[in-house]
């Protein structure tokens, strides 16, 4: 009998259903699935699923209405939709999503993806005062980031920029978000703040190596941090 964490899969095509159904039983996840924006909200009640892979066509309600109420519950979510338009998953992450993946998917993508927002949502339950990539610390707490145990000196916006992500490895951080809650709500459009912050951060951290960076941009929707 399967024991691991309990998947909602929230889709109108019986086919993307299976599809992600049989992926996620295989990778040993317990399964409930819904069709309806409708069956969708009673399922997160009912069955108090871990994540929720969520199609934004829905035929009874628009996708993103049901991004927030989901959240509300703690679960985490991806979206999982054909809409490919920036200004769609911006909305969708502003909104409180962990992921957005579009459509044509690859399955290991999107288990990857469910295992990354699964992790997000166990530390956010743990509030962990530090986030550790290889020999990178960045210490919340203490606001101080350590690199193989050396202090590394960081300007309060470097720093800002670096904390937004490290409180949500692996989720997108979208640039409305990090310019609210770091340069505040007069700076929502400069999005050249954090251009110029990521290319400090780096160059303090990694040097130049920019290709192999644990911060990645997402181009036109935010930034992320990878482990």
């Amino acid at each position: 009998m399967t024991t691991g964490p309990k998947l909602l899969v929230v889709d109108d095509e019986p086919a993307i259903r299976r599809l992600l159904g049989a992926g996620l039983a295989r990778a040993g996840y317990r399964i409930v699935e819904a069709a309806t924006a409708r069956d969708a909200l009673v399922s997160v009640q009912i069955d108090k699923p871990d994540a929720v892979l969520l199609d934004l066509g829905l035929p009874d309600r628009d996708g993103l209405e049901l991004v927030s109420l989901i959240k509300a519950t703690g679960a985490a979510l991806i979206v999982v939709s054909a809409r490919d338009a920036t200004d769609q998953k911006v909305a969708a992450l502003d909104l409180g999503a962990d992921d957005y993946v579009t459509k044509p998917f690859d399955t290991e993508e999107v288990l990857a993806r469910v295992r990354t927002a699964l992790r997000h949502r166990l530390s956010a339950e743990v509030e962990a005062p530090s986030v550790q990539i290889g020999d990178i610390e960045i210490d919340l707490t203490a606001r101080l980031v350590r690199r193989a145990g050396e202090e590394v000196r960081l300007t309060p916006k470097e720093f800002g920029f670096l904390a937004e992500l490290a409180k949500h490895p692996g989720r997108v951080v979208t640039h409305l978000q990090l310019l609210r809650n770091v340069w505040g709500p007069g700076h929502e459009q400069d999005v050249e703040y954090l251009r110029v912050a990521a290319r400090g951060v780096r160059k303090k951290l990694e040097g130049e190596a920019i290709e192999t960076s644990f911060i990645r941009n997402e181009p036109g929707v935010g930034y992320r941090l990878t482990r």
